[in-house]
């Protein structure tokens, strides 16, 4: 259970709107549920839901929302707003066109759910306009700084483990070693977490070295044994476009005959985890109490089981680092 914020509303505010930007993520449904029905229930008169984030901001897709426009959402994967990337938000004069939107329409507020694109366009839009923004993170990779977990984080693992558990099946039967890769961008915490959960045999990803002669050797001894040659190696996708193929062209050289898998965009869908569910509907109940309070240019997350408030500048500046003990684990209980 999340410890929530204590805040005193020290503002108030007649219009705000949502907008969920960049890859989608099981929770961001739950999270505009909460939005919604927060705003209502503190006094806020309107809430409007912008389509397709970003774009449909510059391209005034506004629609209004009513508690009952959020009702059965909650166990709903994806966005009910739709999402999209939006490289003319980049442009100065753009955010100011959008700035003009919500004030034409009586828009005095903004949340943002995303990643950290999106979390660089809230605090740009904010820092020129001055209309107040205040994010979420939403993104399956778990790699926005300041905050221990983000929504969809828990159910891309949820899904990947699935996945995994039966493709381990049929490696035993065949005793066949498979490259399972898994979503997470330029961080490995989907691999840390997935590689751990699903007793991989080793685990890639872009913020550690591997050594590949190592797992072959135990895999060696293993068939030596009598354990059997079968295996799960959990590769991060990373900034490397095609590191999993290579990998499996160097275990053929060494007498292994590896199978592919990538996981994709399965990792994306799917109904949210009651995790989730939890952590988006606790976040967006403590960003409207934030936005209420005065806070303005933050992102709203979890830090040892709190929800607290991360200045959004530090969110789009700084790099989330994989806990190297908890990676360690990977190997310490493969072997």
């Amino acid at each position: 259970m999340h410890k929530l914020p204590t805040l005193k509303s020290v503002k108030n505010f007649d219009s705000v709107a949502i907008l969920t930007s960049g890859g989608d993520s099981p929770g961001m449904n739950p999270a505009i549920r909460a939005l919604t029905r927060a705003a209502f229930n503190s006094g806020i008169s309107h809430v409007y839901g912008i389509n397709r984030g970003y774009s449909g901001l510059i391209n005034n897709d506004i629609q209004k929302m009513t508690s009952r426009s959020v009702t059965n959402i909650v166990q709903r994967g994806g966005t009910v707003l739709k999402s999209a990337r939006c490289l003319e938000f980049k442009e100065p004069n753009v955010r100011q066109d959008a700035a003009k939107i919500l004030r034409d329409r009586g828009i005095e507020a903004l949340f943002v759910i995303g990643g950290d694109g999106s979390m660089t366009g809230a605090h740009l839009f904010t820092e020129e306009t001055g209309i107040p923004v205040i994010g979420l993170p939403g993104t399956i990779d778990n790699d926005i700084p300041g905050s221990d977990d983000t929504i969809g984080f828990d159910t891309a693992v949820n899904t990947a483990l699935e996945a995994i558990d039966k493709i381990r099946d049929t490696a035993q039967s065949h005793e066949r070693l498979f490259l399972v890769e898994v979503m997470g961008r330029n961080s490995g915490f989907i691999a840390t977490q997935v590689g751990i959960a699903c007793g991989a045999e080793m685990v890639v990803v872009p913020e550690y070295d591997f050594d590949l002669r190592e797992l072959c050797l135990t895999l060696a001894q293993r068939r030596a044994t009598g354990q059997g040659s079968s295996g799960i190696i959990v590769v991060a996708e990373g900034k490397d476009p095609g590191l999993t193929n290579r990998i499996a062209y160097q275990l053929e050289e060494q007498g292994q005959n590896p199978r592919i898998c990538i996981l994709g965009h399965i990792q994306r869908g799917g109904s949210p985890s009651g995790h989730d569910r939890m952590l988006a509907s606790c976040l967006g109940a403590s960003a409207v109490s934030y936005l209420l309070a005065g806070y303005n240019d933050i992102m709203v997350g979890v830090n040892q089981g709190s929800i607290v408030d991360i200045p959004l500048r530090r969110v789009i500046t700084e790099t989330k680092s994989l806990n190297r003990h908890l990676f360690d684990i990977t190997t310490l209980l493969h072997k």
